[in-house]
């Protein structure tokens, strides 16, 4: 069975990347029962709010802290160039492949308006409707597999982006709680892919330490 035109581009680049950009890999686990119970609060039958549009609010955040990994490098000149903004591709499952729209300026939307246009953009993607403007451009890709039951795993850069975050699905699991009891919480772990070009160990390392409490306490994204 041949390779769709879609499949035939994604599978080019991301073969490429791994070829070309020297991946390195960091995880993190992150309470959600906060994130959760935040999205339960947002949530409505006419305004959806999704876990993943709560996660992306929490990364947009971090993103703005840390502009060399909402980046892009190009290779034939070494050049990086930072962004100004959070343009967030999300990774969305279509009947032929995968496609990333570009949630853009994802920093300065609130959830509620994360919430809307992710599904707008979700919606065209899965219709066939994006055009090429809506896939290009993004800085930072966030691919979410917990819908399906994964619990952690390893992306691939997508190129010329210099940094790809990975979220597994949140599990009940055994933690130390603030006075050094045991308690169960919901847990995610979140894996985030760099470029060592362009991102080293410590800067990838320092956004997670960002991303956490956005994700732990994301009440404080609110403010």
């Amino acid at each position: 069975v041949p390779l769709t035109p879609l499949q035939e581009a994604a599978a080019g680049r991301l073969q490429a990347s791994v070829r070309e950009a020297p991946h390195f890999r960091l995880s993190a686990d992150l309470v959600v029962d906060r994130l959760l119970d935040l999205r339960e609060r947002l949530d409505s039958p006419d305004a959806p709010v999704s876990v993943n549009d709560v996660l992306l609010k929490a990364v947009a955040t971090a993103l703005a802290r840390f502009p060399q990994v909402s980046a892009t490098f190009d290779a034939e000149t070494g050049t990086v160039t930072r962004r100004g903004a959070a343009d967030i591709a999300m990774a969305v499952a279509v009947a032929d492949g995968l496609v990333t729209p570009v949630l853009r300026g994802a920093d300065a939307l609130g959830i509620r308006e994360i919430a809307a246009a992710t599904a707008e953009l979700a919606g065209r993607a899965r219709e066939g409707r994006l055009s090429a403007a809506d896939q290009t451009g993004g800085s930072f890709t966030v691919s979410n597999l917990g819908m399906f039951g994964v619990d952690r795993f390893d992306a691939i850069i997508n190129p010329p982006q210099v940094a790809i975050l990975a979220v597994g699905r949140a599990t009940e699991r055994v933690v130390v709680g603030r006075e050094g009891e045991p308690v169960v919480a919901r847990v995610a772990t979140v894996t985030l892919s760099c470029d060592h070009r362009v991102v080293d160990g410590a800067t990838g390392a320092r956004f997670l330490d960002v991303l956490r409490p956005l994700v732990e306490d994301p009440a404080t994204m609110l403010g």
